[in-house]
Order: C-alpha cells, then structure tokens, then sequence
C-alpha cells in the first residue's frame, strides 16, 4: 500500500465505441498499488449502453443500417458535464489524475479547460488533443495523420452516419476482410483470439457530433494543469506523427508547463494494462499524491 499522505483517484475516460470496461485490467493493476481508481462510463455507454436487436446474431444488415439509436442525441457537452461531475466528487477526496485515451482526450480538454482547479494531472494516452485547429475532424486531413487506417474501421459501419446521427460500427461482422483491415488499424500483432476478446468490448454506436465538436484548449486554464503524453509508437489509428503534433502544438501553447512524453511500443488499443502503461500511470499517480 502507497504512504502517501494524500491518495490520488486516477479517473479513467474511455475513447470511442468502447466503455469504462475496456480499463479493467489497468484498474485492477493500480488498485493493487494502493490508487483509487474510476472508469467512466459516458452517456449512453458501459452499463447504458445500447445495442440494436439487428445487431445481435443473426444479424440483419438491412435492419441494422436503419434501426434508430439513443445516443444521437448526445453531445460533447454531455460528455463533459458527466466527467466533471465524477471529477468534482474524486477532488472531495484528494487528488485527481485524469486519464483519457484516443477520443477520450477531447473530453479532458474540455474538462481541464472547465475546472482546471479539480484536476492535478492530465494524461493523453494515444489521444486526440486538438490545440491549433477546432476539433477531431480537422486533423483527419492534415498530413500527420497521412498513415491512418481509419478507413479500414470505417469499412465496416453500417447505414448513414448523417441519417442516424451516429456511427455505427458492425464490430461483430463475420466478413474476415473486415476484420483484418480492423486488426491492422487498432490491434496490430494480436491473435485471433485476442482480437475477438477486445472487439467484443465494442459497442457499435458514438455520436457523429463528436468528432466535430469545438475542442481546442486554453491557454490559462486547461494550460495550467500538469499534462503527459503517452505516445503509442505502434499505433495505426493514430499515428505517432499526429500524435507528435498535438504534444507539439500543447508546447507551443504553454511553453512554461511542457508535456512530460512517455512511449510505449503498442498499438491503439495497448492493452492498457501493459506493465509499462501501468508503471507510467502509477508513477503519475505517485508524484500527484505528494
């Protein structure tokens, strides 16, 4: 068990199409060293989450493309507003160390621009930190992000994301083209059964309005809040050169509070309980506490 005198609560936000179930292995890893740890689930995710009957076996493609979803009604508004409200009830009890991977990071951005004065630590693990240009979206074009396989994850949605208001990912498609194209962009080097374990924590909708919600940082408010980046080097939905501009562009925003960078040899996806990630988190958590 840690000594500190003051015992951090790493709060953990999940990135796109998954839940607060794809931290287990890191939560259970720093809760065996003595941290509180929080997984948040988003709105209309983890424990809430939505299925659509056309999307259990067997499926119906055509339903599928077309049966309505609850999650497009959310915003990037309710997603920061749940995590601030998990944040403010962890700051009760002593530091917060507040971790996001891939879509995950434009939720700490609005957080830490919102209540920078909850929050000791951000860490950015293979996430989207958009600073210089206004959201997600409009780094998809920029030559940094020239070797992303994203359009091999994106092969697989099914129906118009613009008519359901979400995007819906067929994560159970038996189409072995599919799949593959899905290992190569989030998974690389797992096995089958490996690749099978992690799809099944997918679920199949995110709102479209995320990745083109306003998420650029500020300065003096979310600039003065300690920040890591964990750099996935072998990451192929982010690539490590997009991930260089964001840490980038944050120094170049706060020269007087730079990024501490870490790299871990993985792909998107880890997993996060790698005993590398976890060091790094843990020692994260070590140096907030004091």
């Amino acid at each position: 068990m840690t000594t500190l005198t003051h015992v951090p609560t790493v709060v953990l936000v999940h990135g796109t199409h998954v839940s607060s179930f794809s931290w287990v292995g890191l939560t259970s890893e720093l809760a065996l060293r003595g941290y509180r740890t929080v997984a948040v689930d988003l709105p209309g995710h983890g424990v809430d989450g939505f299925y659509p009957q056309s999307y259990q076996a067997p499926q119906d493609l055509l339903a599928l493309s077309k049966e309505p979803s609850p999650l497009a009604g959310y915003t990037l508004d309710d997603y920061e507003a749940h995590t601030i409200e998990v944040v403010r009830r962890a700051k009760e009890h002593g530091p917060v160390v507040l971790v996001g991977s891939s879509q995950g990071g434009v939720t700490l951005s609005r957080v830490g621009n919102a209540v920078p004065e909850l929050v000791d630590h951000l860490v950015y693990m293979a996430a989207y930190c958009p600073v210089d240009l206004p959201s997600m979206a409009a780094y998809l074009a920029e030559p940094e992000n020239a070797g992303s396989l994203i359009g091999k994850v994106t092969a697989a949605v099914a129906g118009d994301p613009a008519e359901l208001g979400v995007a819906r990912v067929n994560w159970r498609t038996a189409d072995r083209r599919l799949l593959d194209g899905i290992r190569e962009c989030l998974a690389g080097g797992f096995s089958d059964e490996e690749l099978t374990r992690v799809l099944n924590l997918f679920q199949p909708d995110e709102p479209v309005a995320i990745p083109v919600a306003e998420t650029r940082v500020e300065a003096e408010r979310w600039g003065r809040v300690p920040r890591t980046y964990v750099r996935f080097t072998e990451d192929r939905l982010i690539p490590p050169a997009l991930q260089d501009r964001f840490i980038a562009e944050a120094d170049r925003l706060t020269p007087g509070n730079p990024t501490e960078v870490h790299s871990v040899a993985a792909p998107h996806v880890g997993p996060f309980h790698r005993p590398d990630v976890v060091a790094i988190l843990a020692g994260i958590a070590e140096r907030a506490g004091r």
